[in-house]
C-alpha cells in the first residue's frame, strides 16, 4: 500500500500560488488539499499542479438552506478537476437526523454517478460532528465514506473518546482520507503536537490512524491519503495582546507529515 501526503493551503497566506506550489513540492509533499479555486486563478492553479506534478484533493463546503442542492452543485464542480477524491463538509449539526440520513443516501448515489470518492469530514458544526451520531449514520448508510478528523470529536466530547471505541472502530473502517491534526479535550488543535505535555494526545490519534491503516490493508486498498491539517490562528493558540502564534504552522505540518511517514513506515511499501 502506498502513502500519499498532501499539504493544505490553509494558513499559507504569503507568496504567490507559484511560490506555494514550489515550496510544497520541495518539502516532499505529494499534493495539495484546498477549496475549489476561483475562476480567475483556475488556469494558474492547473498549470501549477502540472508543473510541480502535484495531486489535488478539492474541498467543498455545503451551504443552506438546501444543503443537498449545494452539494450537487459543488461536487459536480469539484469532479471537473478529475481528482483522486473529494473532501466534503456536509450539512449542519442542528438539522434533524432523518434529513441527515436522506442527504447522505443521495450523496452516495451522486458519488456513484460521478465515479468519485467523496469523503465527508468529521467536523464540528457539520452532520458528522460527534462519534455517536456518525456511527448511527454509518450503520444506516453503509456506503458512506468519511474523512477522519477525530480532533473535532475530542473537542465536542471533552475527552479522548476512551468510552467510545466501538464508534471509533466503525468510523476507521469507513475512512477514505485522514486529516492528521491532534485535538485535545478543550479544543480541536493542541498548541504544539511536539510538546511532551501533549504526548498522550498524539499517541491516541496515532492509535486511531493505525486502525485506519489496518482497515485499508484488510480491504486491499492500494493508497492511503493523509493531510497534516493543522491550522493558523484562531485554531493555533496565540499569545494575549500581541496575537503572536505560539508555534510555526509550516514547521508543525512538516513535522507531522514526517512523523506519520516514519511512525508507519512498515505499513507502506
Amino acid at each position: 500500500m502506498k502513502l500519499l501526503v498532501y499539504k493544505s493551503l490553509w494558513g499559507m497566506d504569503e507568496g504567490s500560488l507559484e511560490d506555494k506550489f514550489k515550496r510544497i513540492k520541495e518539502a516532499g509533499y505529494d499534493g495539495v488539499e484546498t477549496g475549489l479555486p476561483g475562476k480567475k486563478e483556475e488556469k494558474q492553479f492547473k498549470q501549477g499542479l502540472a508543473k510541480y506534478k502535484l495531486d489535488f484533493i478539492p474541498m467543498i463546503f455545503t451551504e443552506g438552506p438546501d444543503h443537498l442542492a449545494s452539494y450537487r452543485r459543488l461536487v459536480a464542480a469539484a469532479a471537473r478537476w478529475k481528482p483522486r477524491q473529494i473532501t466534503a463538509h456536509s450539512g449542519k449539526d442542528f438539522l434533524p437526523y432523518n434529513q441527515q440520513a436522506a442527504y447522505f443516501r443521495e450523496a452516495v448515489k451522486i458519488g456513484k454517478e460521478l465515479r468519485f470518492t467523496v469523503a465527508h469530514e468529521t467536523h464540528r458544526a457539520r452532520f458528522l460532528y460527534n462519534a455517536a451520531d456518525t456511527a448511527r449514520l454509518l450503520k444506516d448508510v453503509p456506503e458512506l465514506r468519511i474523512n477522519a478528523d477525530f480532533s473535532h470529536w475530542c473537542c465536542v466530547s471533552g475527552s479522548l473518546l476512551q468510552d467510545q471505541e466501538p464508534a471509533l472502530r466503525l468510523a476507521c473502517s469507513r475512512a477514505s482520507h485522514v486529516h492528521g491534526r491532534v485535538g485535545y479535550e478543550e479544543g480541536p488543535q493542541v498548541p504544539d503536537p511536539r510538546a511532551p505535555e501533549y504526548a498522550r494526545h498524539l499517541q491516541q490519534h496515532e492509535t486511531w490512524w493505525s486502525w485506519i491503516i489496518a482497515e485499508h490493508r484488510k480491504a486491499g486498498k492500494k493508497v492511503l491519503t493523509f493531510t497534516p491539517e493543522f491550522g493558523p490562528p484562531n485554531y493555533m493558540h496565540t499569545l494575549p495582546y500581541t496575537q503572536q502564534p505560539v508555534a510555526d504552522l509550516w514547521d508543525i505540518c512538516l513535522w507531522m507529515s514526517g512523523r506519520f511517514r516514519k511512525r508507519f513506515k512498515k505499513e507502506f511499501s
